[in-house]
C-alpha cells in the first residue's frame, strides 16, 4: 500500500468512525446540554434530594390568578417556600381570564418571567419558531426527580408526542401516573331507584332510561346539560372512535391508513352527532343545552325539572348543597355516574399529561439556572415538593397517621372534606391551586377524594381501556402558520355544523354535503400539511 493509499484509508476509518459516533449521538432522545455550575445550586442533586439554595434567591414567574382563590402575597406557601428553598418567588400577576392573551403579550414583547406555568401541551408551540422559549428536554438531566417519574412511570411515548420539528420538547408538562378521568353525568338516583330504571352503562342503556323517565314524566325533558355540551361530548367522543367538544383536535389518527384524517368529517364523529341528534328529537335532550348558559342548566336540574346533567366532582358537591336548600338533604340523592360506553366499547379517552410550564430563553443567561432548574424539579416533580403543594405544611394545614393516611386539620377545607372549617386550603394558604399543585402519582391525586370519588375512580379504572396516544406531527414555522389559518375555519364551521345537526335545524341526511363544505374550506390542504409533517417525523425517529 502506497503512503498516498495509506493516508486516504486513515482518512476514511477516521470519517467513518465519526459517522459511527454522531449516528449513536442523533439516536439518543435526549443529550443534556452543560450548564454552568451555580453557586447556589446543590452539590450532588439527585432523586431523594431536597433543594435548598446555598443563598438567597429569586425568581419571576408568571401567576394565573383564580378568581375563587386570588393571590395572597403572606399566603404561607409562598413564607414556606423561602423557608425550605431559599428561593423568593416574584409573580407577575395577571387573571386568569385574561391569562393566555396576556402571556402571549409578555412573550412577544420580551417581557416574560423567567418560569411560565399554567401552560398546557401544545399551547407552547406558538412561541419555539421565536426562540423566546428553552427547548427543556435539553436539560432534563439536571432535573431528576421528572426523568425518574418519566422512566418509573413509562411516560417517554407521552412526552414524545410533544416533540417539536426539531425533535425536542419546549413545555416541562405536569406528569399523571395514570389517566385521571373527572366528567362524567350526574343523575337523580331516587328518581332512577322510585322507578326501577338501571343505572345505564352503555349509551343504547342510557337512551333507554330517558325514554323511560320521558314516558314517565311527559312534561320534563329528562336530560339537560351544561358547558355547551363540550363536556359530555368530550367524556363520550371515546367510545364512538372520535375526539369531540373540549377535546376536538382537527385530525384523529387511522391506523389502518397510518395517516391522519379529518376528525369533523369521520364516520364516528357522524355517529356521535347523529346519536345527540335522536335524543334532542326524541325530546330527551333539551335543545337549549348547546347554547344556556351554565347557571341554566344547573338550575333546571336541582328544581327537579331535568334528571340529568353533565358533571364532574367539584359541580355534585356543589349542586347538593344548593339542593339541601332547595329540596331537604332527605328528598333526593344525586350520584356521578361511570361514562356508558359507546359504539367502539368502554374506551377512555385522556392524557397523562397536564398543563405544565415553558421557561424563558433568558433563564439559560442567568448565573443560577442550574439552581433554578433543581428549584423548578424539586417544587413541581418531587414527591416532596408535590405533597407541600398540595397539603400544605404537616402540622399546621394537614395531619398524617402512621400509615400516611393525610387528613385536613379541624380548621381547613376543601372541596368540602371538612365542611365545617372556617378557613380554606387554597383561599387562606395557597396550597392546592392550579399554579403548583398537579398530576403526580395516582395516591397523591386520590388523596383528597371523598369516598364517593373514589368509588368512581375505581370503577372508571376497572371497566375502560384508555385509547392509545396518537403518533406527533411537528409541524415547522411555515407550515404552522399555514395550517392555522386552514384550521380556525374548519374547526368554526364544524361546530355550527354540529350544533345545526344535534338541534334539528339542518338533517343529519347533509352529512355528505357537510364534508364537501369542509373540503371548500381548504381540509384536504391542512391534511396534506399535517400527514407530510408526520411523515418526515416518523422517518426521522426511525
Amino acid at each position: 500500500m502506497t503512503k498516498g493509499n495509506k493516508k486516504l484509508f486513515l482518512l476514511i476509518a477516521i470519517i467513518t468512525m465519526l459517522g459511527s459516533l454522531l449516528a449513536a449521538c442523533s439516536g439518543s432522545k435526549e443529550t443534556s446540554k452543560e450548564v454552568p455550575k451555580s453557586k447556589a445550586a446543590v452539590d450532588e442533586y439527585k432523586v431523594g434530594s431536597t433543594f435548598k439554595a446555598k443563598e438567597p434567591l429569586s425568581f419571576s414567574f408568571l401567576y394565573s390568578d383564580h378568581p375563587n382563590y386570588p393571590l395572597k402575597k403572606d399566603w404561607l406557601l409562598f413564607e414556606e417556600i423561602k423557608k425550605r428553598t431559599n428561593v423568593t418567588l416574584e409573580p407577575t400577576i395577571v387573571p386568569m381570564s385574561d391569562y393566555e392573551q396576556k402571556r402571549s403579550l409578555l412573550m412577544s414583547s420580551g417581557n416574560a418571567p423567567l418560569i411560565i406555568p399554567k401552560t398546557y401541551p401544545g399551547q407552547e408551540s406558538a412561541f419555539v419558531s421565536s426562540g423566546v422559549i428553552l427547548p427543556v428536554s435539553d436539560y432534563i438531566d439536571y432535573m431528576p426527580h421528572f426523568k425518574d417519574f418519566v422512566e418509573k412511570n413509562k411516560l417517554q411515548p407521552d412526552l414524545d408526542t410533544l416533540r417539536q420539528e426539531d425533535g425536542k420538547y419546549y413545555v416541562l408538562p405536569g406528569l399523571h401516573e395514570n389517566i385521571w378521568p373527572d366528567y362524567s353525568f350526574a343523575i337523580r338516583t331516587d328518581i332512577f331507584e322510585k322507578n326501577n330504571i338501571a343505572i345505564p352503562t352503555t349509551l343504547v342503556e342510557f337512551k333507554d332510561a330517558l325514554k323511560k323517565l320521558k314516558e314517565i314524566y311527559p312534561d320534563i325533558t329528562p336530560y339537560s346539560d351544561r358547558w355547551q355540551m363540550k363536556a359530555t361530548m368530550n367524556f363520550l367522543a371515546a367510545g364512538f372512535g372520535t375526539k369531540a367538544g373540549w377535546g376536538y383536535n382537527g385530525v384523529t389518527f387511522d391506523e389502518k391508513k397510518d395517516e391522519f384524517v379529518y376528525t369533523g368529517s369521520t364516520d364516528g364523529y357522524k355517529d356521535l352527532v347523529t346519536y345527540f341528534s335522536e335524543l334532542v328529537e326524541e325530546g330527551l335532550l333539551d335543545k337549549e343545552s348547546l347554547t344556556q348558559d351554565d347557571q341554566q342548566a344547573i338550575t333546571k336540574f336541582v328544581t327537579g325539572k331535568s334528571f340529568v346533567i353533565g358533571t364532574n366532582a367539584q359541580e355534585v358537591i356543589s349542586m347538593r348543597k344548593t339542593m339541601d336548600t332547595n329540596l331537604g338533604a332527605d328528598n333526593f340523592k344525586i350520584q356521578k355516574i361511570t361514562v356508558p360506553g359507546g359504539p367502539k366499547g368502554q374506551l377512555m379517552a385522556g392524557s397523562r399529561l397536564e398543563n405544565g410550564m415553558m421557561i424563558s430563553a433568558k433563564a439559560k443567561e442567568d448565573p443560577n439556572f442550574e439552581a433554578m432548574l433543581q428549584f423548578i424539579d424539586w417544587l413541581w416533580y418531587s414527591p416532596e415538593g408535590k405533597e407541600f403543594t398540595k397539603w400544605g405544611v404537616e402540622g399546621v394545614t394537614y395531619t398524617k397517621d402512621a400509615n400516611g393516611k393525610r387528613t385536613l386539620t379541624e380548621d381547613v377545607n376543601y372541596v368540602g372534606l371538612n365542611p365545617s372549617a372556617t378557613k380554606a386550603l387554597n383561599v387562606d394558604f395557597g396550597f392546592s391551586g392550579g399554579v403548583f399543585s398537579y398530576g403526580g402519582p395516582t395516591e397523591l391525586v386520590h388523596s383528597m377524594f371523598s369516598e364517593e370519588e373514589l368509588a368512581f375512580q375505581k370503577s372508571m379504572a376497572e371497566v375502560k381501556k384508555p385509547v392509545k396516544a396518537e403518533p406527533p406531527y411537528p409541524l415547522s414555522a411555515i407550515d404552522r402558520e399555514q395550517a392555522t389559518l386552514l384550521s380556525t375555519p374548519l374547526k368554526d364551521l364544524t361546530d355550527q355544523n354540529t350544533l345545526q345537526f344535534i338541534s334539528g335545524t339542518r338533517p343529519i341526511s347533509e352529512w355528505n354535503k357537510h364534508v364537501e363544505e369542509l373540503k371548500a374550506k381548504g381540509m384536504d390542504k391542512y391534511l396534506d400539511l399535517v400527514n407530510k409533517s408526520y411523515k418526515e417525523f416518523k422517518k426521522k425517529s426511525k
